[in-house]
């Protein structure tokens, strides 16, 4: 499985890829979201999300830890941000059995904080800083996953 870089020298190459990524669906994808606090994790969430043509305001889930939403082809889609979470036990109240539809793509900010009690991931985003800017590490985790990362090599 091939990883692919990404430099990102600010915000609008960030919500590109995000817009690429979401481009190259044609089903659904888990993602997890790395990196540290600001390296653009929701920025590229908002865009994917955008992308796939939610039409509400993209809220963070920072607070909330999980929004739904809906793609303009009906496709759900969730974004969870697990920052707040101490124990991934604290997740079971959250109902996180839609997680497992395999047509929902599925955006998870801080994953390591809810491990087993979250999908398998599709792909690892990696976002890091870079000079100014930032760089995106996209890891393929599964066949599904490389698919997607092959169509926006």
């Amino acid at each position: 499985m091939t990883e692919q870089h990404w430099e990102l020298p600010d915000e609008d190459a960030t919500r590109v890829l995000g817009t690429k990524l979401a481009g190259a669906l044609d089903s659904g994808l888990v993602v997890y979201l790395r990196g540290d606090l600001g390296a653009g994790k929701t920025s590229f969430a908002r865009a994917l999300l955008s992308a796939m043509g939610v039409g509400e305001r993209i809220k963070s889930p920072t607070y909330s830890l999980v929004e739904g939403y809906h793609g303009k082809d009906g496709r759900p889609a969730w974004h969870l941000d697990l920052y707040r979470i101490a124990d991934p036990g604290e997740l079971e109240w959250l109902g996180l059995d839609a997680l497992a539809d395999l047509a929902a793509v599925v955006l998870v900010e801080w994953p390591e904080r809810g491990l087993g009690a979250l999908p398998t991931p599709d792909v690892e985003v990696h976002l890091s800083y870079h000079g100014s800017g930032r760089h995106a590490r996209l890891q393929p985790k599964t066949v599904r996953g490389e698919h997607v990362l092959a169509r926006i090599a």
